[in-house]
């Protein structure tokens, strides 16, 4: 992978959690809810199977998770990092910002 589309995957990653945290945030009131949810979401980009296999083909789905996982290269964890950073950056800024006296967040 190309150092410039890394740097632009990582920044697009951080924008898009960022982003989807906030606007949870705001709507939810719940801080951290973006951070709770981002293995969930995690899990879904990486996997590539259904979700309802996990419920029905439960040892066949969390094996092909893990082999997923562990062959996830380095500008692949790198971007994954980027869009928790982006998910842990929201929260704090919604503390800050309420901590400031804004309430409508």
């Amino acid at each position: 992978m190309h150092i410039a589309v890394l740097l632009i995957s990582m920044l697009l990653f951080f924008v898009l959690f960022f982003g989807i945290g906030f606007i949870l945030n705001m709507l939810l009131r719940m801080t951290w809810i973006m951070a709770f949810l981002f293995p969930i979401v995690t899990i879904i980009l990486i996997d590539g199977i259904s979700t309802w296999d996990y419920f029905t083909n439960t040892s066949e789905a969390f094996r092909i998770l893990g082999t997923k996982i562990t062959s996830l290269k380095v500008p692949d964890i790198l971007i994954v990092l980027s869009g928790l950073a982006g998910a842990i950056v929201s929260g704090t800024t919604m503390r800050i910002l309420r901590k400031k006296g804004y309430r409508m967040f």
